[in-house]
């Protein structure tokens, strides 16, 4: 599966608020090389990377490090977040400034 197909088999009543986190990547890091890694599209740019991935109630922001979602977590403590993920449920609404940080905390910063 590519991720083109992954995308396409998204419920269409929750593709609009997926693809907006992707674009929100692919704005951020526009040479990151797109691929499928544990069966979810991954964004990876030099030694970073982050995926995105549609669960049956929710979607998830993975990022590998406790460390990258800390504040994320200290702000939103009503998202369900796992230990270096978020989970985004239908009705949760997307702080994308904040996401913003969480995804640069992804790329940038060495995996701690």
């Amino acid at each position: 599966m590519n991720v083109k197909d992954y995308i396409d088999g998204i419920p269409e009543s929750r593709k609009f608020r997926f693809l907006s986190i992707v674009n929100l990547v692919k704005l951020l890091y526009p040479n990151a090389a797109e691929s499928m890694h544990y069966k979810m599209p991954a964004y990876e740019f030099k030694e970073g990377w982050t995926s995105v991935a549609n669960q049956k109630n929710y979607f998830s922001v993975y990022t590998c490090s406790p460390e990258h979602i800390a504040s994320f977590k200290e702000k939103y403590p009503k998202i369900k977040a796992g230990k270096g993920c978020i989970n985004f449920g239908d009705s949760d609404e997307i702080p994308f400034d904040e996401l913003k940080l969480v995804i640069k905390n992804a790329i940038e910063r060495k995996k701690i």
